[in-house]
């Protein structure tokens, strides 16, 4: 399967994804968070620092609830809006 580069607003999507869980994570352990979300600490690092920017739904959903964040939350930050309003 081939996959298609992904676009600049998709990359900046995923950086305000990573950003966010990096705040809520705060000083806990990656490893404990990404074995309480059942992902492996490599994917939570990539998500972390952007090089996933488009990680599934569900993986997001997991560590989300993990973080005590909603998924309200999370759409609110990383949606095209917050991009928008945070360029301005």
């Amino acid at each position: 399967m081939v996959r298609l580069p992904l676009r600049p607003d998709e990359l900046e999507r995923g950086a305000r994804l990573g950003a966010l869980l990096r705040r809520a994570r705060g000083a806990r352990p990656m490893l404990e968070v990404a074995l309480a979300a059942r992902i492996s600490p490599e994917t939570l690092r990539k998500i972390e620092t952007g090089r996933v920017a488009t990680p599934a739904f569900p993986t997001v959903a997991a560590v989300a609830c993990v973080l005590g964040l909603s998924l309200d939350e999370v759409w609110a930050e990383v949606s095209d809006d917050a991009g928008e309003r945070l360029a301005s």
